[in-house]
């Protein structure tokens, strides 16, 4: 057999499983169809090109993200070598700049001597020629290839409808109506607060009902992700449902008045030099012109200049409890692989992790040697043992959650959730610990 794998798609798994198979001493073969093919939410030909957010959520201990942020740290990941590396202040969470991250891991990979860039999209599930493929095309794989697995798998495929948040420029924010701060001020004020006091906020969320969305065509019958609803969608379940979700207030006071506001809008840094600012929770389907008019309502936007207004689009997902093994290869086929959020797993590091297991396996199985399953105590062991064993009828995507690993064999009858979660985390390390001694 070939010492190559072919990887088709350059996202986070995507890039992710290229970087292990060549740490792994094998070729990895990138086929990416960007620049010359675009998605619906892309907007660069970069490799990793962060979409919805430029959070990778909490890196605070115990949290399941942070547990998984850790794992992978500890395994070499090239995702989290350059997250760290381009890490802006975001109070308690991992985020990066946008545009630094991607081109870095561009860059990393593009002049990789065993690495081979071919710009093309792939239309059709590969015959076997005895080098492996991995199926990284994510979320937004493009209709042919959809099709393709669609005809491949015999499966009609899952999917659901994400949505993106509006980006604006710092220079044009008032900022005599904002104010920094972070939650119950955790992290050094990274954030810019809009505080909105009853009667503002009663009339953002009357004018953002009556706003104009795009046509929904066939998204009428799907449901969106309960992770990542549009802002007006919320606002539609009822009117103090915005202010318990994005906008709560809870432990941010304005040190202006000395009180908390009905509501706040939170600003989240998008890059490095703090000229753009993401509407933290804002994803929303609205038309450009209606973003332009509504969230203009909020305090301190009012000249709020959009670098990117917020969208909709579709993700896909295969059913992977019937398709996929622990290693991620398909139950039909040991040299097709698949990792990211095609096959289920919900969230940036989880794709990540993915793409890990992926090209770890990839690269073990054209060595030769014999696949690798994470310890099920681990998150990543825990997150993949859930998309390959869940209820296939009913499967959806999952996040990194504590809830899905398996339960601590002593329940102490005064243990907190934080002091079990402590617990769920030194299981997971050490687990993780001695796992690597031995492969």
């Amino acid at each position: 057999m070939s010492r190559r794998v072919h990887i088709a798609g350059a996202g986070l798994a995507g890039a992710e499983a290229a970087w292990q198979v060549v740490q792994m001493g094998c070729e990895a073969v990138i086929h990416e169809m960007r620049p010359s093919v675009t998605s619906p939410a892309h907007r660069t030909g970069n490799f990793a090109e962060l979409v919805c957010s430029n959070s990778f959520k909490s890196k605070v201990m115990p949290s399941a993200s942070a547990l998984l942020k850790e794992e992978l740290s500890r395994l070499g990941s090239l995702i989290m070598s350059c997250a760290m590396g381009y890490e802006v202040p975001a109070g308690q969470a991992l985020a990066v700049d946008r545009n630094g991250f991607s081109s870095c891991i561009t860059q990393i990979l593009s002049r990789h001597h065993r690495v081979t860039v071919i710009e093309e999209e792939v239309t059709a599930i590969p015959e076997p020629n005895g080098e492996p493929w991995i199926i990284a095309s994510g979320p937004l794989t493009s209709d042919p290839l959809a099709e393709a697995l669609k005809a491949y798998t015999g499966e009609e495929y899952l999917h659901f409808f994400d949505a993106v948040a509006p980006i604006v420029t710092m220079e044009s924010l008032d900022l005599d109506k904002v104010f920094k701060a972070s939650r119950y001020d955790k992290g050094d004020a990274d954030y810019l607060n809009c505080p909105l006091d009853a009667s503002e906020y009663y009339h953002f969320v009357e004018e953002l009902l009556q706003a104009e969305c795009h046509p929904l065509r066939d998204f009428e019958t799907t449901g969106f992700f309960e992770g990542c609803i549009p802002v007006e969608e919320m606002a539609r379940r009822g009117a103090e449902t915005l202010a318990f979700g994005p906008l709560k207030p809870v432990g941010l006071n304005d040190p202006r008045s000395g009180t908390r506001p009905h509501a706040v809008v939170q600003l989240r840094r998008d890059n490095v030099g703090g000229s753009l600012y993401n509407m933290v929770g804002f994803q929303t389907n609205l038309r450009h012109g209606e973003q332009d008019r509504v969230f203009r309502l909020i305090p301190g936007l009012s000249k709020a200049d959009f670098v990117r207004y917020g969208m909709m689009h579709r993700n896909l997902f295969i059913n992977s409890p019937k398709l996929l093994k622990e290693s991620l290869q398909f139950a039909c086929r040991d040299d097709l692989f698949a990792a990211g959020q095609i096959t289920g797993v919900e969230g940036y590091i989880e794709s990540a992790a993915s793409g890990w297991l992926a090209g770890q396996n990839a690269a073990r199985l054209v060595l030769g040697k014999e696949m690798i399953i994470l310890p099920a105590e681990t998150m990543m062991g825990a997150l993949v043992y859930y998309i390959t064993h869940a209820e296939s009828k009913f499967f959806q995507p999952m996040n990194a959650v504590f809830g899905i690993m398996p339960p601590l064999d002593e329940l102490p009858m005064k243990e907190s959730k934080k002091q079990r979660h402590e617990r769920l985390v030194k299981r997971s390390l050490d687990s993780l610990g001695q796992w690597m001694k031995k492969v």
